[in-house]
């Protein structure tokens, strides 16, 4: 069976977010050969897709993604990594729609490379911040905002970029306030670098310290500075020492997210299910 590595959400190797990508002939394995093979690639996601039927429903591929320690309900970087492989194989031309558990998601390559996926928009609900995540960021807390079901995250919005960039939580402490993870967020200090908000991603509840690129994220990221910026079309920057860009543009109800990916492991995988 062939594994790829590919990082998301980049144009050059060993930048952006690292996913596993494992296409099958037909049909998902068990669920415990999936966890396992999560937890021996052990990236932030590792994704699992197989083709479906032709003129069979609303569906070209059904996908499912998995940590390190659990299955999650929506993934943006694996997702374009997966599509990335379906259009560097040959195997899809124009858009791909995969059937997931958060329903149809939609992948577009471009001729430059570049991809798009079209995901859910996320709902945000402000909520009070907890002290508790305050002191376990390190860090002053201008607003929180609760996500939707899909998504499971609380966005910490901070002072500015510094802030975010030099962050060093406590994520023993941070475990139990989010269904998902916390992303921390704050406004560029220069868009002239282009991007106009940054952003950091912690998910200890799933296993995972901290997530370099999340584009699931961005589906709540892009309605809460569009509000704040006056503009739906923006340039995020996410991540520590690994960084990578998610352009968004937001339509209603649906939010698209562009980037590129880069191949950077083909090998074989040796333990079948």
């Amino acid at each position: 069976m062939r594994l790829r590595i590919v990082d998301a959400f980049t144009d050059r190797p060993f930048a952006g977010n690292p996913a596993g990508v494992l296409l099958l002939d037909d049909g998902f394995p068990p669920d415990p050969w999936m966890r396992r093979v999560a937890a021996e690639v052990n990236l932030s996601e590792t994704a699992f897709a197989h083709p479906l039927p032709p003129g069979g429903g609303d569906a070209d591929w059904a996908l499912r993604w998995f940590t390190p320690t659990a299955e999650v309900d929506m993934c943006g970087h694996a997702t374009l990594a997966t599509a990335h492989v379906l259009a560097s194989a040959g195997l899809a031309t124009g858009p791909v729609r995969f059937g997931a558990r958060c329903g149809i998601l939609t992948a577009d390559a471009a001729e430059d490379g570049a991809i798009t996926l079209d995901f859910p928009t996320s709902t945000l609900t402000q909520v009070e911040p907890a002290p508790e995540v305050s002191a376990a960021l390190g860090a002053a807390i201008r607003s929180v905002h609760d996500t939707s079901e899909h998504v499971g995250d609380l966005v910490v919005e901070l002072a500015d970029e510094r802030t975010v960039r030099e962050l060093a939580p406590d994520l023993h402490a941070l475990r139990g306030y989010a269904r998902r993870g916390i992303i921390v967020t704050a406004p560029a200090e220069d868009r002239s670098r282009g991007y106009d908000f940054v952003s950091r991603g912690f998910f200890p509840a799933v296993g995972i310290d901290e997530d370099p690129v999340t584009g699931s994220a961005h589906t709540a990221l892009a309605p809460f500075w569009a509000a704040r910026l006056g503009r739906t079309e923006l340039v995020g920057l996410q991540g520590g020492i690994r960084q990578g860009l998610v352009t968004v543009r937001l339509r209603g109800d649906r939010t698209l997210l562009t980037g590129h990916a880069v191949t950077v492991i083909d090998g074989e995988l040796l333990a079948r299910p």
